[in-house]
């Protein structure tokens, strides 16, 4: 079980299920309520027909994987046929799809998700796109994954996003796939221990890592989870790192391979 090597433990399970849910339903108000879902967003070529596509298909993969794990491996082929164009292509034929049966499909989804990732332990293994996720990992990032396509449709709409509670969950994926950026980017993995304060929303000091790491990074969580998303570059965040590591990883930080 690989896991993508991630140290889950500090996820707050009981909260990110019901989080997850209810980042849905925030995302869902929101486009409900806009009756064009052809606008662009900032990903490039993706209106938010395509983003509601995407997570709509994302969770459609993870209940083959849960279920019928075995007929995962034709989600891995044709990932594989499409490569680098997978993405677009499979957001392309859902925002394809008429308004009403998109948001449908999407609704339907998450309650399916979140029904499942509730039933299995929390150790249960399943496949996904190059490894074996469990739903310790799916659950936080099924939450992330909303959060952040999200977020191009509140800048695609010139709406505010309010910051909630919820973000730790995508904050803890930030910090503990922290080998995760240097993997992606080719680069040795720092064996010095980090030290990460953010400031979340209702101003408490969120934190991980010893108090006295020489590798630190502060600023708001907001900030952080923009950031590990790829939705905001660096210089358009209050993030400030002390070491030449920690500079390094808000250069390439991540949450995805």
């Amino acid at each position: 079980m690989l896991d993508y090597g991630l140290d889950m433990s500090s996820v707050e399970h009981d909260l990110a299920l019901p989080d997850v849910a209810a980042e849905g339903d925030e995302l869902e108000a929101l486009v409900s309520a806009h009756a064009d879902w052809t606008t662009p967003t900032p990903a490039a070529g993706w209106t938010i027909a395509h983003q509601i596509a995407h997570l709509a298909s994302a969770d459609a993969n993870v209940l083959i994987a849960i279920r019928t794990p075995d007929a995962f491996e034709a989600v891995l082929k044709q990932a594989e046929a499409a490569g680098s164009r997978y993405a677009d292509l499979d957001a392309a034929a859902g925002a394809a799809k008429p308004r009403s049966a998109l948001l449908e499909q999407w609704r339907a989804g998450r309650t399916e998700v979140a029904a499942a990732l509730r039933d299995i332990p929390l150790d249960h293994g399943f496949p996904w796109y190059g490894s074996q996720l469990t739903a310790a990992l799916m659950v936080p990032l099924r939450l992330m994954e909303t959060w952040a396509h999200g977020q191009d449709i509140f800048d695609a709409l010139g709406v505010s996003h309010r910051p909630t509670g919820r973000l730790r969950h995508v904050a803890a994926l930030g910090v503990t796939g922290r080998e995760l950026s240097f993997h992606a980017a080719q680069l040795p993995v720092p064996a010095e221990p980090f030290r990460v304060e953010l400031t979340g929303p209702d101003g408490q000091t969120w934190a991980w890592g010893p108090e006295d790491a020489m590798q630190r990074v502060q600023g708001s969580a907001l900030d952080f989870c923009l950031r590990v998303t790829q939705r905001r570059s660096r210089a358009e965040t209050d993030l400030t790192a002390v070491g030449e590591d920690a500079q390094k990883w808000l250069d390439i930080a991540r949450v995805f391979l």
